[in-house]
Parts: structure tokens; sequence; C-alpha cells
């Protein structure tokens, strides 16, 4: 960790306060002001960093949020994480899963790439999944995820519900089993992928994010991904083209909904000590 960060940590913890009654309105109110002041002192960490992670955000984003939470307050946290292909989304939730790992962090992530509709038929009548591509088919179109099932799903989430998610295979064969992933509504959900943006679910969220990334960073990535799948290079190279523009479409449109924009290009490391940071300073609580 570098000293920087050690020094405000350590600065935190000498300024612990009592935790306001959150069973009653007033002392949810105190605590949303108390997170609004603490998200400014993030903003302002963050910009000393040679390593930025916030690119931007909706100056009403935080009033927003902090009014879901004084008048729902029993309600789970949905952040929607989204962003175009290689931007960095699966990356970044591994990164989240260690660190909920690591400091016993209330937080459950839900793929949403797994309510993609079974096409294992279509993939069977054409003979490939690239085949059925090179037919035409649209694969990252909305009409082809069970948005409905996904927003039921992430309903019962936010209302403290275990849910159990399909699992898509992702080996090409285009099939979805049903009711196959365990998913805890723990009190921050977090459900990644792009289609967490798309018109159908988008306002059910409390917080939506963008992972940006210049597009000659992500098809660098995605090619160098598929090398390591040891998938043919020209079949790679077509299936960007595919995916570059299925993103355009779909959901790089979708930034402007987002309530905070943050750099797919951010070291990881410091991502995980941002996160430390975040958990110290909205939790810094004397014990009663």
């Amino acid at each position: 960790m570098d000293t920087l960060v050690k020094n405000l940590l350590i600065e935190q913890t000498k300024q612990k306060i009592h935790k306001p009654d959150c069973t009653t309105r007033s002392g949810r109110s105190l605590l949303a002001f108390y997170l609004q002041t603490k998200f400014k002192q993030i903003i302002n960490h963050d910009k000393k960093s040679d390593k930025q992670l916030l690119i931007n955000y909706k100056k009403d984003f935080l009033d927003n949020f902090t009014d879901r939470l004084i008048n729902y307050p029993q309600d789970r946290i949905l952040i929607a994480l989204s962003g175009e292909s290689a931007s960095g989304k699966s990356t970044i939730c591994n990164q989240i899963t260690k660190c909920i790992e690591t400091l016993n962090l209330p937080i459950s992530i839900l793929t949403a790439d797994n309510y993609f509709k079974d096409i294992s038929d279509l993939i069977k009548k054409f003979g490939s999944f690239d085949l059925l591509r090179d037919s035409g088919y649209d694969v990252d179109s909305p009409l082809n995820f069970d948005l409905g099932l996904l927003k039921e799903d992430i309903t019962k989430l936010k209302k403290g519900i275990d849910i159990k998610s399909p699992q898509y295979l992702v080996n090409g064969e285009g099939k979805s089993i049903p009711k196959s992933i365990n998913v805890k509504s723990k009190k921050i959900v977090i459900v990644e992928g792009m289609c967490s943006i798309y018109d159908d679910v988008e306002d059910i969220f409390d917080i939506k994010v963008y992972i940006d990334l210049d597009e000659k960073e992500r098809k660098k990535r995605f090619m160098n991904r598929a090398k390591i799948r040891n998938q043919d290079e020209s079949n790679a190279a077509k299936h960007w083209e595919y995916i570059q523009q299925a993103g355009k479409k779909y959901i790089a449109k979708n930034k402007d909904k987002c309530d905070i924009i943050i750099n797919g290009e951010c070291n990881l490391e410091y991502f995980s000590h941002m996160i430390e940071y975040i958990n110290l300073i909205t939790n810094n609580f004397c014990e009663d």
C-alpha cells in the first residue's frame, strides 16, 4: 500500500464517530450527510493519484442515492457494472472478489451474461457459433437476453431474497442451464455485464457504473485473450469487428445513463486500495 493511502487510513482511525440510529429517519438523514462528506473525500483523494480511478460522475447522483437510503433503508444496494467488451468488467469483479474475501465485505456479485437466452438449437442448425454469427445473427441484441428474468431476480435480491441464477455455458454450445448458480442477497449486490444498463432493467439500480477504455486498448486485450484461449486469429478478428459494432449500438449509447465513469486502465493494486479506503471511511464508527 502506498504511503499516502497508509497515512490517510491511520488518520481516519483517529476520527471515529458514533453511528447514527438508522431505525429513525433523522438518524438515516445524518448517515446520508456523513456519506456525502466521505464521497467528496474519496473524490479528492483519487484526484491526487497518478493512477486515477474516477473519470467522471453525475452531480445529482449522490443526492439521489442518499435519498434512496433515507426512504427505503430496508432494500439492498444494487450496483450495475457495465462497459463494452474487454473494458475490464470481469477483471475488476475478480479483484472485488479478492477484496470481499480479504476484508469480509457484505457484497455479492451476479453475472448478467448468464441471462443470455439458450441458442443451442440455433448453433446446431448452423453448425457452430461462428457460423451463426456470420449469418447475421445479432448475439448481443437485448432481445437475446432474458431481461424479464434478470429483472425478476435482481428485484428479489434487492428485497433480501436469495436466488438461483441461470448459467450460460461459454464453450460455444450456446446452452443455458436454469437455476444453476446460488447468489446471496447481501448488503450490496453488484450486477456485472453489458446488459445491466439495457432499458428494461437499468432503472432498478441505485448506482450505475460504466468502465471506460479506449477502443485500441480494448482490441489489444480482446486479441490477447483470444490467443490465450487458442482461438483462430482471423476468426477472433472477425468477432472483434462484430462486438465493436454491437458495443456502439447497444452499450456505449447508455454511457450517459451511468452515475459514475471509471477508468478501465486503472492499476488493480490501486483499485484494491481504493476499495479498502472506501470501506474504512464509510464504516468509521465507534463501538457502543
